[in-house]
């Protein structure tokens, strides 16, 4: 989905779940003019607890906050749940799409990430390329997976 960026601050601050509000956390990192914010929701209604599955949405939005457009090429990342047990992902793109940002656009895309434990964190990176040809790294700041089933807070 592309999204004008002068609309990315309704992004902050709260989100209703089953009627209720709920504050969620935002996580935002900038590279090399590259603003990616992260939205992370555990999806009680999809999750199972008593079988050891958790499930939870990340909502990614991705700023091209430079002069230069670039193109997102593929990702990266690594998923670690509450007993230590890291997982890495690597692939083209990000949800079957390759997008290209024009100076002032933003990507935002939701994905999703099971565990079987009731808490965790996911980081991660971007390759980009420039329109010279310039490949480079965007940091995707590490993010923490809650649940209300965890017995302890990690923040």
């Amino acid at each position: 989905m592309w999204k004008i960026c002068h609309d990315i601050g309704q992004m902050q601050g709260q989100i209703s779940i089953e009627g209720g509000l709920t504050r969620f956390p935002v996580y935002e990192q900038t590279t090399r003019a590259i603003r990616v914010r992260v939205l992370p929701a555990f999806l009680a209604d999809q999750s199972s607890p008593e079988d050891s599955r958790f499930l939870w949405s990340y909502t990614i939005t991705i700023e091209n906050c430079g002069a230069d457009t670039v193109q997102l090429m593929s990702r990266y990342w690594q998923i670690t749940d509450e007993m230590g047990h890291r997982q890495e992902v690597r692939g083209p793109g990000v949800v079957g799409a390759q997008p290209v940002l024009e100076p002032g656009q933003c990507f935002e895309y939701t994905s999703g990430c099971p565990l079987p434990t009731a808490s965790g964190a996911m980081s991660g990176r971007y390759m980009m390329r420039n329109v010279s040809g310039e490949s480079f790294e965007v940091d995707i700041p590490m993010f923490l997976l809650e649940s209300p089933h965890e017995r302890r807070q990690i923040h």
